[in-house]
């Protein structure tokens, strides 16, 4: 059994349990944040993906040990964060949420790549956001959503079908 403080959403909280108990686990169980999904649970489909000290990781593959001192943020903190409206906004209008499961992931990898690499163009936008899987069909949709977000100044993508 360990325990390791960490901040969560700008927040310091502790977690008790196995060195190897899963950040996934704690989001949902100890925190009820439930925005991070179970999805492949190996680290393959981003519907995890949470920011580990500003960077994108999968919540799956970081274990409680790796979490001290450390500073944690998931989608119920980067939703409410302005910064995410872009992506928030151009996800809704190019018709890329469906089922809503890859969603949160979607949004943290976006947001991500929208602050820290702005002017990468929409094919290496989409190269970056590859670990991000839709399973539901709207695949296309984000696909727009990256050209609106990552295109030529001016650049329009057409209207979600």
């Amino acid at each position: 059994m360990t325990e390791v403080s960490f901040l969560l959403n700008g927040a310091p909280v502790s977690a008790r349990g196995p060195a190897a108990r899963r950040l996934l686990d704690i989001l949902r169980d100890d925190h009820g944040l439930t925005g991070a999904k179970p999805g492949c649970e190996i680290g393959r489909c981003g519907a995890c993906l949470v920011w580990l000290d500003d960077q994108p990781v999968n919540a799956c593959l970081v274990m409680a040990w790796q979490l001290a001192g450390r500073r944690v943020r998931t989608i119920e903190s980067v939703a409410a964060d302005s910064a995410s409206a872009p992506v928030r906004e151009a996800l809704a209008a190019c018709g890329a949420v469906q089922c809503g499961y890859c969603s949160a992931g979607q949004v943290m990898a976006l947001t991500w790549l929208h602050e820290h690499r702005p002017d990468c163009g929409p094919a290496e936008a989409s190269a970056l956001a590859a670990g991000n899987l839709c399973r539901c069909g709207t695949a296309p949709g984000i696909a727009r959503a990256i050209d609106r977000l990552f295109g030529a100044p001016g650049s329009e993508p057409p209207p979600a079908r």
